[in-house]
């Protein structure tokens, strides 16, 4: 199975420089990744970099936690737009979530929607599926079929457990057709990046790209 089609080759830790951007871009390039995905910060910069070439470039609004006001979201995306970011990865409102707080959570995907939107651009929406339990994960299914979301994305990568297989067969059962999957966090190899690819989803995020690449490579061989 050729993964790289799949696979958001992704940086987003703290302390990012800009000569890392530039070998993810590099990186991307060489195996084709279908995007990276990287700090706002940066987005600029990596956009200068690949601009000859068809990498799509993904970055962050809310991220890690998703508890900033939508309104805060809303600023990191149209500068993220000017910027030039082809696709947008928003952490949704954890807290209003649990505070069962629906009225605010549409309010917040619809603002963010109409504007990645009218942009064309790619929105997934990130629900942090391992501090949820099977029916909050279901109940966000639930919510955002209902807007124009490209990626339900199961994991920001920064809690204790990232995607599962399990995860991904629950939000494939539960989503309509026209909202894909994107598994993040904790995707180190090749077979688990395969396995979550078996069950549904559609794009991976990883910063063990390169390594997970090369354990396709491995393998193929002899084949």
């Amino acid at each position: 199975m050729n993964l790289a089609q799949f696979i958001d080759h992704t940086i987003l830790k703290p302390g990012a420089t800009l000569a890392e951007i530039e070998k993810i871009c590099e990186e991307a390039q060489h195996y084709h990744f279908a995007a990276v995905c990287i700090p706002p910060y940066y987005v600029r910069d990596a956009k200068q970099i690949v601009e000859k070439n068809k990498i799509k470039i993904a970055t962050v609004a809310g991220f890690p936690f998703g508890y900033s006001h939508y309104k805060t979201k809303l600023t990191e995306v149209e500068q993220a737009i000017q910027d030039g970011a082809d696709e947008i990865d928003m952490v949704m409102n954890l807290a209003a979530f649990k505070t069962n707080d629906i009225a605010y959570l549409e309010n917040e995907i619809k603002d963010v929607s109409d504007l990645v939107k009218k942009e064309n651009l790619v929105l997934k929406v990130i629900i942090e599926s391992g501090v949820l339990s099977d029916e909050e994960i279901i109940k966000c299914c639930e919510l955002y079929k209902h807007f124009p979301v490209d990626f339900l994305k199961t994991s920001t990568g920064y809690t204790e457990k990232g995607a599962t297989v399990h995860a991904v067969q629950l939000m494939k059962k539960n989503l309509p057709p026209g909202i894909a999957i994107k598994a993040s966090g904790g995707i180190k190899t090749y077979d688990f990046a395969k396995q979550l690819v078996e069950a549904g989803a559609t794009r991976l995020g990883s910063s063990a790209s390169v390594a997970i690449i090369m354990g396709d490579r491995e393998s193929t061989k002899g084949y």
